[in-house]
């Protein structure tokens, strides 16, 4: 018996996401184990993708246990109609209710266990602000989801390019707020998730964690902030006393260089920048993001909604590629 497929969400529908769908059905179709089916307008993405020139059959399914059986040979739609035709580059409104409710079918298909993982296309979030959408991105809007379902969850963003996994300890918030939102409990928290995912979903009996400082020279012992000693160091004493190989705090500028990189099977950084930066440097278009924390698996490409370049036929689907395969890797380890 084969497992469920993946559930692909459609994303912003005026955004890259029809046309990147499109060439990752393309690229990953010969092999069953990387079967998704897209949650979505059959009629709309078709309607995108054909002035493009991409030659992707659509088989419209009523049910996920259909995907592997048209997925050789069509890209798998679960149908469900947009309010209103969607137009490359055109942000539409009228369409948000409906992109924060396919979130949420995804969310309960992996929970119910019809779909083995989700894969997220980007989100627009200032057209979901104006269907009140109130949430950073999808990494709380998903543990706000499984939240209501009774699940107690510590959510984390993992991105992950090649064999680095980054973890931001504080995430989108300005650089001036982050060492007061850095607390040792939240990285406690978030060590405990990454050491148990790495184990359950990447396959790594004894996970090496290693934590950079939040100070230049991870705070020269006080001389340039007392947050690397009073914050961070005891969060590692504590993980390691938990039976966690957690090491640090490490000046940022040396932690991601390939001999560092070799030490360690994820780090925990303290800020976005600080985790994000060397993701983008390694693989700025293959990178993938991760929620770990979750009952299921979720990730997604690495970017943004790309509207400057939708509907021109340019956009890579190397992130998305990269997103579908971690997706079904991490099931197959599950």
């Amino acid at each position: 018996m084969m497992d469920a497929p993946i559930v692909l969400t459609c994303g912003e529908p005026a955004s890259i996401a029809p046309e990147i769908t499109a060439k990752a059905w393309a690229a990953l179709h010969q092999d069953q184990a990387h079967c998704f089916f897209l949650l979505g307008d059959a009629d709309d993405f078709e309607a995108r993708i054909v002035p493009l020139k991409l030659d992707v059959p659509v088989a419209r399914i009523t049910d996920p246990s259909q995907a592997h059986g048209v997925f050789s040979t069509s890209l798998p739609v679960l149908d469900l109609p947009l309010p209103k035709p969607s137009r490359a580059a055109w942000i539409d409104t009228r369409n948000s209710e409906y992109v924060i409710d396919i979130i949420k079918r995804a969310a309960h298909a992996c929970m119910i266990g019809t779909a083995s993982a989700m894969v997220s296309n980007p989100i627009h979030k200032d057209a979901l602000y104006a269907a009140g959408f109130k949430f950073q991105g999808h990494t709380d809007f998903l543990a706000s989801i499984v939240q209501e379902e009774g699940y107690q969850v510590q959510e984390v963003m993992m991105l992950v390019a090649g064999t680095l996994r980054s973890v931001p300890i504080t995430v989108h918030i300005p650089l001036k707020d982050v060492p007061e939102a850095l607390t040792t409990a939240s990285i406690i928290a978030q060590g405990e998730v990454v050491a148990q995912s790495l184990q359950r979903f990447f396959g790594i009996a004894a996970p090496r964690i290693a934590v950079t400082g939040l100070n230049p020279h991870a705070g020269e012992n006080g001389a340039m902030g007392l947050e690397d000693r009073n914050i961070i160091e005891p969060a590692i004493e504590r993980l390691r006393g938990r039976g966690i190989n957690a090491f640090g705090p490490l000046p940022g500028d040396t932690s991601f260089h390939a001999e560092a990189r070799a030490t360690y099977d994820a780090i925990l950084c303290m800020y976005h920048d600080q985790a994000l930066i060397p993701v983008k440097m390694l693989d700025f278009h293959g990178g993938v993001n991760v929620t770990l924390g979750l009952p299921f698996i979720r990730t997604s490409p690495d970017h943004g909604t790309a509207l400057g370049l939708a509907g021109r036929g340019t956009a890579r689907a190397d992130s998305l590629i990269a997103a579908l395969k971690l997706a079904a890797e991490m099931a197959a380890k599950r």
